[in-house]
């Protein structure tokens, strides 16, 4: 085996039994010869690979997302911009086998580098097996995925809060209407969030839903709340990945706070 490929294997954290699959992985088209096929075949199949992995994963992590919430998840994870910079990330960019023209640029194209990743996913699978694969896949974009949902989070309060309730208590939030303020035409609403009977979040709204949205994230906040205080609510880590240790702060947070400063045109209830 090369240094070359020897260094891929360090940095992707697996070994091949047939390092074969590993050097055409890196063989970008320009340098393709008769002897040396480049990795678009690969890419073809890691490309599925890749989706199916990520897919399988989010749809098992978030059963109460819609398929809309998956999809969006799901785009920005497999993107070439996602995956480019992972590639970028392990160091592959020098170990890339690539035609005269394309190495003398000083930066490789993302999507290049994002084809290589593909392409070393269907690699990994043809020499261990689906498992292998997963754990390359998970190992190295559970972090990214994260990061998406922790955007994703911020519009999806409540599905997230009814999936901890659910999971810990095997019941769901409710919700109830506390306050109204505003003339009909442009009403805001302070409404709570309920679990298992008690207060856990009031937040005020430009609407019904928002204000529900709103008061599922307070709701969050006070169960981590609780957790680090040592009461028995729920898990820590999850909800360390569901309230996002929002030390920054968003534009929900005075909202939520004061109905004075909902002055956005209002929405349907």
């Amino acid at each position: 085996m090369t240094e070359r490929l020897a260094q891929c294997e360090e940095a992707i954290g697996y070994r091949f039994k047939d390092p074969g699959l590993l050097a055409k992985a890196l063989t970008h088209s320009s340098s393709k010869t008769a002897q040396t096929p480049s990795n678009e075949r690969l890419e073809f199949l890691g490309d599925s690979i890749l989706g199916m992995i990520v897919s399988e994963f989010l749809y098992a992590r978030f059963p109460d997302f819609t398929e809309g919430q998956l999809t969006r998840i799901k785009s920005v994870v497999v993107s070439s911009l996602t995956l480019g910079k992972e590639t970028e990330r392990l160091g592959l960019g020098p170990l890339i086998t690539v035609g005269k023209g394309i190495a003398v640029k000083k930066t490789l194209p993302r999507s290049l580098l994002a084809n290589v990743f593909e392409a070393v996913i269907a690699a990994i699978y043809l020499d261990g097996g689906i498992e292998g694969a997963r754990e390359f896949v998970l190992q190295k974009l559970e972090p990214e995925i994260e990061r998406v949902l922790q955007n994703q989070h911020h519009k999806n309060w409540k599905s997230m809060l009814q999936h901890l309730v659910q999971k810990r208590f095997n019941e769901v939030p409710a919700y109830k209407v506390v306050a109204e303020q505003g003339p009909d035409h442009h009403k805001s609403f302070q409404v709570s969030a309920l679990i298992r009977g008690e207060e856990c979040g009031t937040a005020w709204g430009r609407n019904k839903k928002d204000a529900e949205q709103r008061a599922a994230q307070e709701a969050l906040r006070t169960l981590r709340a609780r957790v680090k205080r040592g009461d028995d609510l729920l898990i820590e880590e999850e909800l360390a990945v569901v309230a996002g240790e929002e030390e920054g702060g968003d534009e929900s947070d005075d909202l939520a706070a004061d109905p004075v400063l909902v002055d956005d045109a209002a929405d349907e209830d």
